[in-house]
């Protein structure tokens, strides 16, 4: 929180206790910058945010007076709302970032997205021919970079129709927008446990009924999902086939092909989210590969690749579900931001972006090597994946209580991820573990935590 806002925060909860009353005078600017240690300009700040929640009124030439308005109490939350954002705690510490040392965060530091000529550009905010794109811009994104992912989608072996693909603010918006298309409420869903923990979120709000399906690090456990199948009947499997959040698995080419085969015999989609694709090989198996397109929802986006506040995806598939999708998006949020939009087409366009993606990908590969050598030396186990990523699932030992674990490690200021946030179900009996983000698995303060938890010697 910053000085202002506390400073808002004080003066707001004096009002609501009726320490102030209507009409009633503040201190001066210079007396409050006195009793709360701040600038004059700071307390100006402060009074003038007061000003514009109607709570108090600025007077020329003689200062600011208390209006009685209350502060609005906080809104009742929905209980579905509630199980939603419980389900969501570990992205609000993402966004908030109230941690230092930070091996559980889902996404690489700043600097590896945001360096050199990449910041530059981001900071600018221009396009290549410096113009400011005001209208709405078309409800499928714009043209030139839907253009660009097709080629892109050739490459892994993906065909798309012109009409096959549209553009989003992200995965999380493409995975909102399938959601309200498809699931009514009391529809069965599939989804990877563990897996990615926001779509969770989501399919509570939308009172789908989840269903977990073991996740292996070769993909969905055959076994595991011919068992559910026998039990229930799945409108969607929402799975990631590589580079895999949270284990890091990926998936081969015996399971894809499997897996297609259940959803033909059991007739149920699959959404397959490939966020990290720009960073992978593109010969890697996709379930959207296997010529299924009818069946196969295609996820992705570059706000893992180029900046996380960069909100720009895509969804790719049957050209009848795209279109509703579209529509779905023009009601709900009009369009997409074709200036962002602008600007990673020409970062494509101009040759930075396939620069960045080596630099990336080789800042990844040689932070995986340092993660899994500096857990190793601990005691834990952890291996190379197969195809390199962003995260390490790392189990802990039986004798470990995860949420202690948790406790003590935010109180030594190190941000963690709880194998347990990644299952649906949240507390099953399983192995203790977690996610770690090899940006920061080799951190020398989350080694030293974890060896004063395992009781490991530095080697």
């Amino acid at each position: 929180m910053s000085r202002v806002d506390n400073i808002v925060a004080q003066i707001s909860g004096q009002i609501s206790s009726g320490l102030y009353r209507a009409g009633q005078k503040l201190p001066s600017v210079r007396g409050g910058a006195e009793q709360f240690s701040v600038s004059k300009n700071t307390m100006a700040e402060a009074y003038d945010r007061l000003v514009a929640r109607g709570l108090a009124v600025a007077r020329q030439g003689s200062g600011y007076y208390i209006t009685g308005n209350r502060p609005p109490p906080a809104p009742r939350i929905r209980p579905d709302v509630t199980e939603a954002t419980s389900i969501v705690s570990l992205l609000r510490e993402q966004l908030d970032q109230h941690y230092e040392t930070r091996p559980g965060d889902g996404r690489p530091p700043a600097s590896w997205t945001e360096d050199g000529h990449m910041r530059r550009i981001l900071r600018s905010g221009r396009t290549a021919t410096g113009q400011i794109e005001f209208g709405y811009g078309s409800s499928w994104g714009l043209g030139a970079l839907r253009d660009w992912l097709r080629m892109s989608l050739a490459e892994r072996s993906i065909p798309t129709e012109p009409d096959g693909i549209m553009l989003t603010s992200g995965v999380n918006h493409g995975l909102d927008l399938i959601i309200r298309h498809l699931i009514e409420p009391g529809d069965t869903v599939f989804v990877d446990s563990p897996g990615y923990y926001p779509l969770f979120a989501k399919l509570r709000l939308a009172k789908a009924t989840v269903i977990p399906v073991r996740r292996l690090e070769d993909g969905p456990d055959l076994a595991d999902l011919q068992d559910k199948l026998a039990q229930h009947h799945p409108k969607v499997f929402f799975t990631q086939s590589q580079a895999h959040n949270p284990t890091g698995g990926a998936l081969s080419p015996a399971t894809a092909f499997s897996l297609l085969q259940m959803a033909e015999i059991h007739d149920f989609r699959i959404v397959e989210d490939d966020i990290f694709a720009d960073l992978l090989a593109p010969t890697l198996p996709r379930l959207a590969a296997f010529g299924q397109q009818r069946r196969v929802l295609y996820v992705g986006s570059f706000s893992k690749t180029l900046s996380a506040s960069l909100r720009c995806g895509y969804v790719a598939g049957d050209p009848e579900l795209i279109r509703g999708l579209v529509d779905l998006k023009m009601i709900t949020t009009v369009a997409t931001s074709a200036h962002v939009e602008r600007l990673v087409t020409d970062m494509i366009e101009s040759g930075q972006y396939l620069k960045h993606l080596r630099r990336l990908r080789n800042r990844m590969e040689d932070a995986t090597k340092a993660t899994v050598r500096a857990l190793s030396d601990i005691g834990l186990e952890v291996a190379l994946p197969r195809v390199p990523g962003f995260y390490l699932w790392v189990p802990l030992p039986q004798s470990i209580d995860e949420r202690e674990f948790c406790r003590r490690a935010a109180a030594a200021d190190i941000f963690v991820a709880p194998a347990s946030v990644f299952h649906p179900d949240r507390d099953p009996p399983r192995r203790p573990g977690m996610r770690v983000n090899v940006a920061y698995g080799a951190d020398p303060r989350f080694c030293a935590f974890l060896r004063h938890e395992l009781g490991t010697s530095d080697t």
